[in-house]
């Protein structure tokens, strides 16, 4: 009987140990030991991402607590959604986005505050269905962005204001939307003076896609120039980076940063994904025999582009002070979607399965 005692101690000091081990060892290893993007990043700029509620649990809560410093309400902020009727604000699900930042101690970037996209039409027409005046309108996005900024201020640090005035065409320079036929280009500087009354404090931004094609590049650094030399409270350019392993080219994406900070500006890469598929602008159907493969080689054509865009952002972290994905990970992206619904895109650095993707080992190879 002593014997069999002393070997029961003896087994449990062994295991006593081994689970000390195993929990300052093994389990730091596989959790708070191994670093995320923002880790990586903290350095240089937060790295943030696009959530929706769906987001904010599960296994994609724990991989965006673990990667990311940052986010951006995809779609619960925009007008459309947030201020779908006159007299209505639904607010659950961007209170939930900020209240779940606040409480992981993230930042928020809003998104966004004044767009031709994802409007409701009342805020267009008057009772009978006709245009409203310019002096209608303008109280109508006074109203809406006083109402959204005020009730988030103080939790969110930065708002996309405007976003896609600039015309995709090389004779158009303003985009001809509502916005602009009512209130011609007034209502851009107005929108910013809306949202510093209602936030002071808050960084005020421009977004806009395709920033760094030389021809809508020089129309964006003329409707900044214009608005700074208006004394419009505007701190910043958000570039949304919905880019693919084909562009942009080195020399176009140096060329950009450089004449957006020339103006003194914050740069903030707003909605990166890289798609591995050339740009198309309208949505089509998927043709037959166009298969949506993630191939080897489309993969390390992906880390490859990923990794030299990183290394750009590295060498001008004096002017780009944030860095936001455009959705988690490859089991959910707006590519699925848009321009091709059904044709699986693989834009991102996480898989399906939320592992990380060659294209991650590129973005954090300092070398």
């Amino acid at each position: 009987m002593k014997i069999y005692k002393l070997k029961t101690k003896t087994l449990k000091l062994i295991l006593l140990i081994l689970g000390v081990s195993i929990s300052c060892g093994t389990f730091g290893q596989t959790s708070s030991a191994i670093k995320g993007l923002k880790d990586y990043y903290k350095d240089y700029f937060p790295m943030g991402v696009a959530v929706s509620g769906k987001t904010l649990s599960g296994d994609e809560a724990k991989l965006l607590l673990k990667e990311f410093s940052s986010i951006t309400p995809e779609n619960a902020m925009k007008m459309g959604v947030i201020h779908p009727r006159e007299d209505f604000y639904f607010w659950r699900d961007a209170d939930s986005i900020v209240n779940f930042a606040q409480h992981h101690h993230l930042k928020v970037r809003g998104h966004n505050l004044c767009w031709h996209e994802q409007v409701a039409d009342w805020m267009f027409k008057d009772q009978d269905g006709h245009l409203v005046t310019k002096d209608v309108l303008l109280k109508r996005l006074e109203d809406h962005i006083t109402t959204v900024v005020k009730r988030y201020k103080g939790k969110i640090y930065a708002w996309d204001v405007v976003n896609e005035v600039i015309g995709d065409a090389d004779d158009e320079f303003i985009r001809n939307s509502l916005w602009y036929k009512i209130c011609g280009e007034e209502y851009i500087a107005k929108a910013f003076e809306y949202a510093h009354a209602a936030d002071p404090d808050a960084l005020l931004f421009y977004n806009d896609y395709n920033t760094e094609r030389p021809g809508k590049r020089d129309k964006i650094y003329r409707l900044l120039k214009k608005l700074i030399a208006q004394k419009v409270p505007i701190h910043g350019v958000g570039l949304q980076a919905h880019w693919s392993i084909f562009e942009p080219s080195e020399k176009d994406l140096r060329a950009a940063i450089e004449l957006y900070s020339s103006l003194g500006m914050q740069i903030h890469f707003t909605e990166l994904d890289m798609s591995i598929y050339p740009w198309e602008k309208h949505k089509r159907q998927k043709k037959a025999g166009e298969t949506d493969e993630l191939t080897p080689s489309l993969e390390q054509k992906q880390a490859d582009q990923y990794a030299k865009i990183f290394r750009i952002f590295r060498e001008y972290k004096k002017h780009i002070t944030s860095v936001t994905f455009w959705n988690v990970s490859d089991r959910y992206s707006w590519l699925d979607y848009y321009p091709v619904p059904g044709r699986k895109n693989y834009p991102l650095l996480f898989d399906q399965k939320l592992q990380r993707k060659k294209a991650y080992s590129g973005v954090i190879n300092f070398k």
